[in-house]
């Protein structure tokens, strides 16, 4: 699988799916830290990459787009901290990696973990 991180993630998180062997670029580690999220949204495409985010406005985008990809993981966590982002999306990966290859909308709170497949 192969991840494109939004800015609201640490760069730190892109670093820990590397060393656990996944493609991950962080926006800002290309210089794209100020593209537009239908932008985001269209590199991910390109490239078959899922997108790492906290923002909101990622899922709506693909939800209205009624396509099949990308999938997006949406980060609503109360704290944000990479080592809380990391156990989350290491749980995320074990249990769910067949649906994200498949594209699907992902929200990760505290309490649960939604997945939605695409299109809606």
């Amino acid at each position: 699988m192969k991840f494109l991180l939004d800015m609201g993630l640490a760069n730190s998180t892109a670093i820990f799916l590397r060393g656990r062997g996944y493609d991950a670029i962080h926006l800002r580690e290309e210089g794209l830290q100020r593209l537009e999220d239908k932008q985001i949204i269209a590199k991910a495409l390109q490239e078959n990459r899922i997108v790492l985010t906290h923002d909101l406005d990622f899922g709506r985008i693909v939800a209205l787009s009624h396509q099949q990809y990308p999938t997006v993981i949406t980060f609503r966590l109360d704290d944000m901290q990479p080592s809380q982002v990391n156990h989350y999306l290491t749980e995320l990966l074990t249990q769910f990696a067949q649906e994200l290859k498949i594209g699907a909308l992902v929200s990760v709170n505290e309490q649960v973990i939604r997945v939605r497949q695409l299109p809606v």
